[in-house]
């Protein structure tokens, strides 16, 4: 069993680097070339001829290509397009695909509890949450061809930095460095979904591939829900910060994107990852900011 990750210096990328280590496993990254230069991706792609393709390449940047023609055009291409290109050389040389996908694919019912099943009808209310779609709709058409494939959707990813300089940081991350600057720290107590913490998206993603199920989507997220603000509330309590928590609602902190005010995943077909908050407790052990 041969495995190529992509996005292999991401924050998620990394994890993964980390849990399939003792595999036959080569991993590539856009800072080692453009990944969306198809030509150049399906020639390697055929000299390293893996046997399954971890795709965790991704464009998250969700306001900014609300705001740019051009940063739109790049999430369309990095979460819909290349999902695709690698779908069509898995399903041309009989290779597995696993993709990850974001609960940003739901909200436009206008839910507000019942988490998601992983065969509800996604309705993205924003264009990074379309353009992910765009990428799960690549994938179902190739699946009617006999793609063999595992979509995973997932939320809040938080954990150790990636080594790409453009990995973004996590909520928490941000939640700490702020903690430090005896500032008033303001966090959103709406746009309830669940954390997920990448070592354990990680090896939740190689069970997946020792157990074998049927294709399809799987929903892979920390147990719990939990708003921004309540995520806040439980990292200051847990590191012991003096902060001054204020929540506010999502009307107050206006953004160029909309956000889902409720996307919860509900994990129906594996076995539930432990609770968020006992995952953040080991991150926050590693970190040495808790013992």
């Amino acid at each position: 069993m041969s495995i190529l990750i992509l996005g292999a210096a991401g924050n998620l990328g990394g994890q993964l680097k980390k849990i399939f280590s003792k595999q036959d496993c080569q991993a590539w990254d856009r800072l080692d070339f453009d990944f969306l230069n198809f030509e150049e991706l399906a020639k390697r792609l055929r000299a390293l001829s893996p046997s399954i393709i971890i795709n965790a390449a991704a464009y998250n940047a969700v306001d900014r290509c609300e705001e740019n023609e051009e940063e739109a055009m790049l999430a369309q291409r990095l979460n819909a397009e290349l999902p695709g290109a690698l779908a069509d050389y898995c399903l041309e040389f009989g290779s597995r695909l696993i993709h990850y996908s974001t609960d940003y694919v739901f909200g436009g019912d206008g839910r507000l509890s019942g988490a998601y099943s992983e065969t509800d009808k996604p309705m993205p209310v924003n264009i990074y949450g379309r353009t992910k779609f765009s990428g799960e709709q690549e994938i179902a058409r190739r699946a009617l061809a006999g793609l063999d494939y595992y979509l995973i959707r997932t939320s809040k990813l938080f954990g150790p930095k990636g080594e790409n300089p453009q990995a973004k940081p996590s909520f928490f991350d941000i939640m700490i460095a702020l903690s430090s600057k005896n500032e008033t720290v303001k966090a959103i107590d709406g746009e309830k979904s669940c954390f997920t913490y990448t070592p354990d998206l990680a090896a939740a993603t190689l069970s997946l591939l020792t157990d074998r199920p049927a294709r399809g989507i799987y929903h892979l997220c920390n147990s719990g829900e939990a708003t921004w603000h309540e995520g806040a509330k439980y990292l200051f309590e847990a590191i012991g910060a003096d902060v001054n928590l204020q929540a506010l609602a999502p009307a107050d902190w206006p953004r160029p994107a909309a956000r889902p005010q409720y996307s919860a995943l509900a994990n129906h077909r594996r076995p539930r990852l432990r609770p968020w908050t006992e995952a953040l407790d080991e991150y926050l052990v590693s970190l040495g900011l808790k013992k």
